[in-house]
């Protein structure tokens, strides 16, 4: 098993969410304010880490057996790529002061000009606007 951070169509009700189902939904989490979030072509969304002018972003934890991770993971497009994300540590109760989960993030390299949605605060606050 492995702690996966969702931030897009893997979430409860998303069409990628099939390729987890049945896997235990930890519940909403925030990353720490170290993420900027961009929609790449408004079909899904990217993290990017940044060291300046990041905000808390809105997903879902999961803990995902390995068989389905590496199926989500086959279903990705290719400007992301898997990484450590760091979650907001005060919102999983009585934990380590920094939590870490696998999610999956703007790939490094990757300049596609895309929207900087971050201030919405998660990907379904944003879809709403659309």
């Amino acid at each position: 098993m492995a702690l996966m951070f969702l931030t897009g169509n893997g979430m409860s009700g998303g069409p990628l969410h099939h390729h987890i189902s049945g896997a235990p939904l930890i519940g909403e989490r925030r990353t720490a304010p170290c993420y900027r979030l961009y929609s790449v072509r408004d079909e899904y969304p990217a993290l990017s880490p940044v060291s300046d002018g990041g905000q808390p972003i809105l997903g879902e934890l999961y803990d995902v057996p390995m068989d389905q991770l590496w199926e989500l993971l086959a279903s990705e497009p290719p400007e992301l790529e898997l990484s450590m994300v760091e979650l907001d540590a005060q919102a999983a109760g009585p934990r380590p002061a920094v939590q870490l989960s696998f999610g999956m993030v703007l790939r490094r390299g990757e300049r596609g000009g895309y929207a900087d949605i971050t201030h919405h605060g998660g990907w379904l606050a944003y879809r709403r606007t659309l």
